[in-house]
């Protein structure tokens, strides 16, 4: 394998939930090159199935789109040492009002590997408990519910096309789609 070197990192911009940076890289030919980081303190994603069967998605706005997405509930950590599980617990129950009892961690992703460190766990539970929603002031969403048969049929006509989505709805499918 090649090395790489970094000589220098230098941040552009400081953001609310991402740091820009440019890496003057040492590339193996021996010449340097400017890559652009996008640095993000991680986050979490819940697949929340209720006794139905039915999955619980949250219908937001999502402005690098310009539109709203179906999406299983998640949030970025409240820093990078709190615990995954602590984080799609609590996204859960904000977003959706549900509580839950066990977790199993389904996957974990990492979103756009050629220019940001992002990192999702996405977690599974079945034990749903419901409660009373609690959104960030600048958060507005609907709380909506699909069969696994119809988000996979939603995956394969595109029209969901969120990466921790599709991965933690797949990779249910995958692990427990026969049940």
């Amino acid at each position: 394998m090649a090395e790489y070197k970094r000589l220098k990192r230098e941040l552009v911009a400081k953001g609310a939930i991402i740091d820009y940076y440019q890496d003057t890289m040492l590339i193996p030919n021996g010449n340097t090159a400017r890559w652009d980081l996008i640095d993000h303190k991680g986050a979490a994603a819940i697949v929340a199935v209720r006794d139905d069967g039915k999955l619980l998605m949250v219908r937001q706005y999502r402005n690098a789109l310009e539109r709203d997405t179906l999406e299983i509930p998640a949030g970025g950590l409240n820093g990078r040492e709190e615990p995954t599980m602590d984080a799609a617990r609590r996204e859960l129950e904000e977003e959706t009002g549900y509580t839950c009892g066990s977790m199993e961690l389904l996957n974990s992703i990492y979103t756009t590997v050629a220019f940001c460190n992002e990192k999702i766990d996405i977690y599974l539970t079945r034990e749903l408990k419901k409660g009373k929603q609690h959104l960030d002031e600048d958060e507005y969403l609907n709380v909506e519910a699909y069969s696994l048969e119809e988000l996979k049929q939603m995956i394969v006509e595109c029209r969901i096309q969120d990466s921790k989505t599709i991965c933690g709805i797949l990779t249910y499918a995958s692990k427990y789609g026969a049940e």
